[in-house]
């Protein structure tokens, strides 16, 4: 008799992933129609559990996807058999990547003919029931955590229906393979069948499906699963393409169809989607339902959802035209969301409540930072407030830019101004070519050049606009702010004793020229916020524009401030940024607890903003399940910030948008904020990270700076700076001599 290692429903382990999360029963969208085959909601189907998590078909992962999805949730199961004829639940025919089969058995791989093709590896049907008794489940796919691996055995398919969940869904493939080692699946379903309710049979073989049609009920629905367009189906030899193009006939044995999410949504070869097909259309006039599959939060899906997988999901259900009848997914929490949450919303409305969607550079997720084209999508996609990181060009001219150093925002390093490359200590260890270096005609010349936070990672953001855009000049931002449905301006100032010094400019007495110049000097124009690092500069604001909201920005990872650092920041500030990891402390992606930084700050009457949201799942600890809604719902419901500073403004705008927001006790278990700590908790001692070293706590000497030096000179906004300003903005000689060296070495290396 089958013996399945550490499972039971009430497991020390399943226990303990579903009381850390402290969730409660979803409810479904009151959407009153839907454009589904039934005119029902979606159906959410769990492969192989929470896989994109916990190992694919583990107790971990079937007992997380029915705590935290709706609570409809189907789970799913990929059926193998052993040699003695067990149906178990694996995610491939070979065990090779997702257990640790070769630790037990090192000369166990065998060589078989799969649908005609030499497949080498670990095969369920090498093995009795018995010999796998001992074998765990790890992460098939290696970028995601192997903290889960081993804390599951191999379960059979009866253990899954243990479960109770509100459906099952049973995958089935290689029939043939099977009968040519004398086991019958066809054989094994019925038998199954007898003792487990099975609501749902997949299989990409027409001939297993016609086998078992008398399975086949108001209960159990037959379903055709569609494989790559190019492959053979191996009882009709024909290509799916070309059964794809007479559902009529798959209708005659089967409910309903799933098909890969390209079939619905193809993409370019560049990676874009291009039109929708009619196949969700055609489906429902064959009578057949159909399911997408293939979505996983961490692939990296079309550049069009902007990292955004919950985008993704709504592009198949909310677009005005169709609807699939269901998802197969890896992280059953966010087609949850979709469903419950955000169809139907209101994306005309606008509402300038907490907390503030403040853009980072403008939509630089999108395109290029600080350009024409990041404000103006900023804007489109709901920004409360638009951000102007200032700088300051070689004739004085305030510009938006993201870094002092044009090499991290334009194609400066392969232009004609390359030559002006020089090391500047005080502002960067390594060479730039800095705004001051050039005039802003110079700049002009430049083509942007799009953000790249997690380049080393493969992770590039929408190529197609990797050059796209102008930049803007302080004067030109603050006119095209005006009469925009803005919550306000923000103005972000660094290095301003560097630039006095160095340069004799005033970057505070500057700035106030330009918003008054502008217009923005009046209690009836649009409300500007003065973000900066250095307390000096918000004094000196404090003191000459009170009139103007003040944010510090505090840049480092801290625990807490002390009192007196709070006292100290109450005097010249409203407001406080603050990094991700100082709310929720990160070890290995993995949240540890919650500082109470932000609940300190707000008790003195601060509002606290955190930064910077990013919608790439790399970004992101693993407890927010790779999607950027579930981090911006923990900031806002659990941290209660009061701004989310994004390169992602559409992703918050929709977040505050969403139909669950204040239901109190009834909201939804996918729309609860996750528990800091209690994913790390879940893992077993031997597989627990390091601890990480604890954050410092931020001190009153922290915050206190040096007076500001005095600047002489005001840089202008507009491009029509005077012309005295041009001779008269020239480098010290320190500065000047760091110049020359790095040209006289640049031609040393060339000669």
């Amino acid at each position: 008799m089958w013996s399945y290692r550490r499972w039971n429903v009430g497991s020390t382990v399943a226990s303990l992933l579903i009381s850390c999360v402290l969730l409660q029963l979803g409810l479904v969208s009151s959407q009153t129609t839907w454009k589904t085959l039934s005119g029902k909601a979606p159906i959410v189907v769990a492969k192989g559990g929470f896989s994109g998590l916990f190992p694919d078909s583990s107790q971990g992962a079937y007992g997380f996807a029915l705590s935290v999805s709706l609570p409809s949730t189907v789970l799913q199961c990929d059926v193998r058999l052993t040699k003695d004829g067990l149906g178990i639940c694996l995610p491939d025919i070979k065990m090779d990547n997702c257990t640790d089969i070769a630790n037990f058995f090192p000369n166990g791989s065998s060589t078989y003919l799969v649908n005609g093709v030499p497949v080498s590896g670990y095969f369920p049907i090498d093995y009795i029931s018995t010999d796998l008794a001992n074998i765990s489940l790890i992460q098939a796919i290696y970028t995601r955590t192997d903290r889960f691996d081993g804390s599951s055995g191999i379960l059979p398919v009866e253990a899954v229906a243990q479960l109770k969940p509100p459906a099952l869904w049973l995958n089935i493939e290689h029939d043939m393979f099977y009968a040519q080692h004398n086991l019958s699946m066809k054989n094994y379903m019925k038998g199954l069948t007898k003792n487990v309710k099975v609501n749902y049979i997949s299989s990409p073989e027409i001939g297993f499906l016609t086998s078992i049609s008398s399975l086949a009920s108001t209960q159990t629905k037959l379903i055709f699963k569609f494989l790559d367009p190019t492959s053979a189906e191996p009882t009709t030899n024909l290509t799916y393409s070309a059964l794809l193009s007479n559902l009529t006939y798959i209708k005659t044995f089967a409910s309903g169809i799933l098909v890969p999410k390209t079939y619905i949504w193809p993409v370019s070869p560049d990676n874009y989607l291009m039109d929708y097909t009619t196949v969700v259309t055609d489906a429902h006039k064959a009578g057949l339902e159909i399911y997408a599959g293939n979505l996983a939060n961490d692939n990296f899906f079309s550049y069009n959802y902007s990292y955004d997988p919950l985008a993704e999901y709504l592009s198949y259900i909310d677009n005005g035209v169709f609807s699939v009848d269901g998802f197969l997914s890896e992280f059953p929490i966010t087609p949850s969301e979709a469903i419950g949450c955000f169809v139907n919303l209101n994306k005309s409305s606008i509402s300038h409540e907490k907390p503030l969607v403040i853009s980072h550079n403008g939509a630089s997720g999108d395109y290029p930072d600080c350009t024409d084209l990041a404000y103006q999508n900023a804007v489109t996609d709901g920004a409360d407030i638009i951000d102007c990181p200032v700088q300051v060009t070689k004739d004085g001219v305030l510009i938006c830019m993201s870094s002092i150093n044009l090499v991290d925002d334009t194609t400066v390093a392969k232009s004609v101004y390359a030559t002006r490359m020089n090391v500047i200590p005080q502002l960067q260890s390594g060479p730039g070519v800095f705004t001051f270096n050039l005039t802003w005609d110079e700049i002009k010349k430049l083509k942007p050049v799009i953000s790249q936070p997690l380049s080393q990672f493969k992770s590039v953001r929408n190529p197609r606009y990797t050059n796209a855009g102008n930049f803007m000049n302080l004067s030109d931002f603050l006119a095209f702010a005006k009469n925009k449905d803005l919550a306000g301006v923000l103005i972000t100032v660094e290095n301003a004793p560097f630039i006095a010094q160095n340069l004799g400019i005033s970057m505070v007495d500057s700035v106030l020229a330009v918003l008054n110049s502008s217009g923005y000097d009046s209690a009836t124009s649009l409300p500007v916020m003065i973000q900066s690092s250095n307390s000096s500069v918000l004094l000196a604001f404090k003191q000459k524009a009170p009139h103007y909201k003040l944010l510090y920005t505090i840049n480092e990872e801290v625990s807490d401030a002390a009192a007196p650092a709070v006292a100290d920041i109450k005097r010249f500030a409203d407001a406080v940024a603050v990094e991700k990891q100082s709310i929720y402390p990160e070890t290995h992606h993995l949240t540890t607890t919650q500082t109470k930084l932000v609940k300190n700050l707000k008790s003195q009457g601060l509002s606290v903003y955190v930064y910077v949201l990013m919608n790439e799942f790399l970004s992101q600890a693993y407890d927010y399940f790779s999607d950027a809604t579930v981090e911006i719902n923990s900031f806002v419901q659990d941290a209660g910030v009061d701004g989310l500073i994004t390169d992602f403004p559409a992703t918050a705008r929709r977040y505050k948008q969403n139909t669950c927001q204040k239901m109190g006790n009834s909201t939804p278990s996918y729309m609860m904020p996750v528990q800091p700590g209690g994913l790390l908790q879940a893992i077993s001692p031997t597989a627990q990270p390091p601890a990480a070293q604890p954050l410092p706590v931020l001190s009153e000497s922290d915050v206190a700076e040096p007076p500001l030096p005095a600047g002489t000179k005001q840089a202008s906004g507009a491009q029509n700076a005077p012309a005295s300003s041009h001779a008269s903005l020239q480098l010290p000689a320190a500065v000047l001599m760091s110049v020359l060296l790095a040209i006289l070495s640049n031609a040393l290396l060339l000669v």
